[in-house]
């Protein structure tokens, strides 16, 4: 299912599903990099939309590839907190959980960045976990539309559709900066993009 549920958003309302306005705005997120040729595709597709972006970035590829995250943050996109190693809560003590999203905001800060938006990976947390990042002034990034570009099962058109099915002002959508998700999403942006700018929706960074 490419759609968050009503029943999941009031399961999990302290986390942020998407943005209530009643303007023409979307929220692109894109998870995993920065990524060699991926991200720096991404960001030039971008520009040439002039749509900025909200990047939840892996903290071992930001050490990886410093110069590809300068650039998402001097061409004015947003960043987001996407672990350091891109654990599981499901599957990581809390400890190990929170001392990973301050790894990666210290390292955050070491480049000049001071965000509190925390994507978690997979979509998954332990409420013991979330409840400590909220305590710690984190807010947590959900999505109302995922484009599955990461599915290697499903064709590029079916990539487009799900980006666009049930999309709506203030949606947050995930798509991904991977190699993993390249091919999909490599063929959904461009298209995505050209057909939302003319329809006159304009494409905005979550605020930090």
């Amino acid at each position: 299912m490419n759609t968050t549920s009503r029943l999941l958003k009031r399961t999990f309302p302290k986390r942020t599903w998407n943005i209530q306005t009643d303007q023409k705005e979307i929220y692109l997120t894109f998870d995993d990099g920065p990524t060699p040729e991926v991200t720096e595709w991404t960001l030039d597709i971008l520009a040439q939309y002039n749509a900025k972006a909200t990047f939840f970035c892996i903290g071992k590829n930001v050490n990886l590839h410093p110069s590809i995250f300068k650039r998402c943050v001097a061409e004015g996109h947003s960043i987001g907190n996407h672990l350091y190693a891109h654990e599981n809560g499901w599957k990581t003590t809390t400890d190990c959980y929170l001392s990973s999203v301050e790894e990666t905001h210290s390292l955050f800060l070491e480049h000049g960045v001071e965000t509190r938006l925390v994507r978690p990976p997979y979509g998954r947390m332990k409420n013991k976990q979330a409840q400590e990042l909220l305590a710690m002034n984190y807010e947590l990034i959900m999505w109302d539309v995922l484009s599955k570009d990461y599915d290697k099962s499903i064709r590029p058109e079916e990539c487009l559709l799900n980006a666009t099915t049930n999309l709506k002002k203030g949606s947050i959508i995930v798509f991904h900066d991977s190699v993993k998700a390249a091919d999909n999403m490599q063929y959904t942006l461009p298209k995505f993009l050209e057909m939302y700018t003319k329809k006159g929706f304009l494409f905005k960074g979550l605020q930090q």
